[in-house]
């Protein structure tokens, strides 16, 4: 499956964003994923499965818990395919940056009056 495939579902992306913090149990990842789409147990499992199948994100047996954390490398395919599209924001986020240094400075100042 191709990452834009798996990335094109919401489930899948808020699991990897949920793992992007961190190695989570999946029963962890179900409870917060099931309360929020409102899916069952065995659609979260199989989300779960095109994420390990897919190599996004890995899992480890901890005892009788199954522990999964996101698999960087596979997300580095996504990464150069936006590659020609980051001149598009990126100077608007380098000139964000700079007005809330700007903003930053000018309440330090202020405070320091």
């Amino acid at each position: 499956m191709h990452a834009f495939d798996v990335l094109g579902d919401p489930v899948r992306r808020r699991l990897l964003e949920l793992l992007s913090q961190g190695e989570l149990s999946s029963g962890e990842l179900t409870s917060t994923v099931r309360e929020e789409f409102e899916i069952t147990q065995p659609a979260v499992s199989q989300h779960l499965r095109i994420l390990r199948e897919s190599g996004m994100a890995h899992v480890r047996a901890e005892g009788n818990r199954r522990l999964y954390s996101v698999d960087a490398e596979s997300l580095r395919s996504v990464d150069r395919w936006l590659e020609p599209f980051r001149r598009f924001w990126e100077p608007k986020l380098a000139a964000l940056e700079t007005e809330i240094a700007r903003g930053k400075r000018q309440r330090r100042i202020e405070e320091e009056r």
